[in-house]
């Protein structure tokens, strides 16, 4: 007898129209898929730490699950599923030098592709008993990291490795602009030569304003917040492996972007290099 009731599950069955085993397979069903949600929810939790509701939930939705966004905060909430809270980003900015200061192209330009403007920027990682500096080059119109480089010096051969991977991968035509903060290792005159060698129009931000480049400042905060903050490296060789699998495999490969329609860099480059569909239509005879 079903509490707060007067009917048996028999009639209740006979009511409805409906077996016994469907009417218990019913509830059962409905139990399973909520557990198989739940599972889902910590799975995609669990590996992307920093990953909210929306990113949970397009990253669900990519699986082929049609989940509603609110239904995964309830179970997160639920879970304590709290994304990790991303720590104070420290700029390594040297930008009291004497070298010449470009002005901020950027800042105009319509990006409706890649390889039309490309970003660069600089931070530190910490190993257990030192500090290395990783230089990165970004493309701006998919983020994708498509240069990089991580040595025990600031000095200008560190951008200048990253910016020679990047200009390898890509091969850019005439015309692409390279942006950066005024920093000394972008305005060395080792950096500017490769730049001016590849035909690169050379933006530099304002001095003292982030936000100018601030593509890259939010790349620093993911690349810290996804691997540096919940790694510990012995060393330089084991720092350059991990952050190198991380930059590839991972952040272009794997990572949503909510500014890419919650694709990664790679997918979203494809995405948008692919030829449109033509659709033929056949026209009608006259009668």
């Amino acid at each position: 007898m079903r509490a707060g009731t007067q009917l048996t599950i028999r009639r209740m069955c006979a009511l409805t129209r409906v077996s016994r085993a469907g009417f218990y397979r019913r509830g059962v069903g409905a139990r399973s898929a909520s557990v198989e949600l739940r599972d889902q929810v910590q799975r995609v939790a669990l590996e992307w730490p920093t990953y909210g509701s929306r990113r949970i939930t397009a990253e669900l939705r990519r699986c082929g699950l049609p989940v509603n966004r609110k239904r995964v905060q309830r179970l997160m909430r639920e879970d304590n599923l709290l994304c990790l809270r991303q720590r104070k980003f420290v700029a390594t900015t040297d930008s009291a030098h004497g070298l010449k200061v470009y002005p901020n192209l950027a800042a105009v330009l319509v990006v409706s592709g890649v390889n039309q403007l490309w970003r660069a920027d600089i931070t530190y990682i910490r190993l257990l008993e030192e500090f290395v500096y990783l230089a990165v080059v970004l493309d701006a119109f998919s983020r994708r990291a498509i240069g990089w480089a991580l040595d025990s010096t600031l000095e200008a051969r560190l951008a200048v490795a990253a910016l020679e991977m990047a200009l390898e991968r890509r091969r850019p035509a005439p015309g692409l602009v390279h942006h950066s903060d005024q920093g000394v290792q972008y305005a060395s005159h080792d950096y500017v030569a490769v730049l001016e060698a590849h035909q690169v129009r050379i933006s530099m931000s304002r001095r003292g304003n982030p936000w100018d480049n601030a593509t890259c400042e939010s790349f620093m905060k993911t690349l810290k917040c996804e691997e540096v903050y919940r790694s510990e490296y012995r060393n330089l060789a084991e720092a350059r492996a991990r952050i190198g699998e991380f930059l590839e495999e991972v952040y272009n490969q794997k990572r949503l972007h909510s500014s890419l329609g919650y694709c990664p860099p790679s997918e979203f480059e494809r995405l948008q290099s692919a030829p449109p569909i033509r659709v033929a239509t056949v026209a009608q005879e006259a009668v």
